[in-house]
């Protein structure tokens, strides 16, 4: 199976199924010697792990990382990072109807169309429990972006019909509500919402955002590895995202000129822009300005209605969906929107650097001065 590997220079390899033995990733291009342990990471996984709340999948999995290799005596050597996580909470049994059809809004039948062959136990490998290995990587692209003073903030932005009053934004809010909304009054409004939407046995999508801070200018390409682009790309590679907006996004469209033109100005000695329609980028190049991401994310596929559907045979039938299933994405979803974001900004800032012949010899010039 093809499609595993992410990055250029600081590039991952996720594996493993949702009911195999674990999951994890192998990160290669981590620079030696940045500080790192199982806690760093496991903070991040504990975000997404399922059974924390009413409107998270029963599931009961403690996501313990392990380190495996590329980091002695509490740092990065260089080498490969290989990060495992083992499943302990699997029921197999409760997908082994499953076999026989192809789930409504699932994969299952495009992944028979193409391999011939599945694993119909919770997904396989396109569970969303696959994204364990995005998140625990993520965590070590997040440390070293920190480092350089850049952050990754993402949280729900909406559910259903309600969205976060962004005058009432609160970064607690975000770890503290169920929901991970930014403001707690739309979060209890959010969770009633879902209650009754749990009630009448559906679910419900959203629209997931990300604000990058801190990010300097001139980090991207301008052609085909556009820096909205390949954030583009990361985002879409979540299994539940339909949809990416970047700045005002869609609402572009409905714009003039004049009013979608973000004004330069000189703020603290510095070239500024007084608005930030662009959403950071311009011509796939960062521009100084905080970078606002939005991924709209479909319902959880799985519900407990009856559902129309064909089996292996080629006739159609009805079921109904046996398992444990979120109500609701967006939630456990929030760090893995942070975990690619954070992934994709630490490989292009890194190709950045071979960018002027000036940051080459200035850096090599150093280290041979002072031999």
């Amino acid at each position: 199976m093809a499609g595993s590997t992410y990055g250029t220079i600081f590039k991952i390899m996720t594996w493993g199924e949702s009911h195999g033995k674990a999951l994890g990733v192998v990160v290669d291009g981590c620079p030696a010697g940045l500080s790192l342990n199982e806690a760093d990471i496991q903070a991040y996984l504990d975000r997404r792990k399922p059974g924390q709340s009413r409107f998270s999948t029963p599931r009961k999995e403690d996501d313990a990382v392990e380190i495996l290799s590329g980091v002695f005596e509490g740092r990065t050597t260089g080498a490969p990072i290989s990060l495992m996580v083992r499943n302990t909470s699997q029921r197999s049994a409760d997908y082994s109807e499953i076999a026989s059809y192809y789930r409504p809004g699932h994969a299952d039948y495009t992944f028979d169309a193409k391999y011939g062959f599945r694993d119909y136990r919770g997904g396989g490998r396109s569970s969303g429990r696959e994204t364990i290995g995005r998140v625990a990587a993520g965590a070590i692209a997040a440390k070293l972006l920190k480092e350089m003073g850049i952050t990754v903030t993402a949280y729900t932005r909406s559910i259903g019909p309600v969205e976060a009053d962004m005058s009432r934004f609160s970064r607690e809010a975000i770890l503290s509500t169920p929901t991970a909304m930014p403001d707690e009054q739309a979060s209890r409004q959010a969770e009633a919402f879902l209650q009754q939407t749990m009630a009448e046995l559906d679910s419900s999508g959203g629209v997931l955002e990300c604000l990058i801070e801190g990010l300097p200018a001139g980090i991207g390409d301008p052609v085909f590895e556009k820096l909205d682009a390949n954030l583009g790309k990361a985002l879409l590679s979540i299994g539940a995202v339909k949809a990416v907006e970047i700045g005002d996004g869609v609402q572009v469209s409905r714009a003039r000129g004049s009013e979608n033109n973000d004004a330069f100005c000189v703020r603290e000695g510095h070239i500024a822009k007084r608005t930030n329609h662009a959403g950071g980028i311009l011509g796939g190049i960062s521009d100084g300005s905080p970078v606002l991401l939005r991924a709209h994310v479909k319902p959880t596929p799985s519900i407990f209605r009856p559902q129309d559907t064909v089996n292996t045979a080629g006739e159609e039938i009805s079921v109904q969906i046996k398992g444990r299933h979120d109500p609701v994405i967006l939630p456990r979803a929030v760090v893995v929107m942070e975990s690619m974001a954070a992934l994709t900004l630490l490989d292009a800032l890194m190709i950045n650097m071979s960018a002027r012949a000036e940051n080459l010899i200035s850096f090599y010039k150093k280290e041979t001065d002072t031999k």
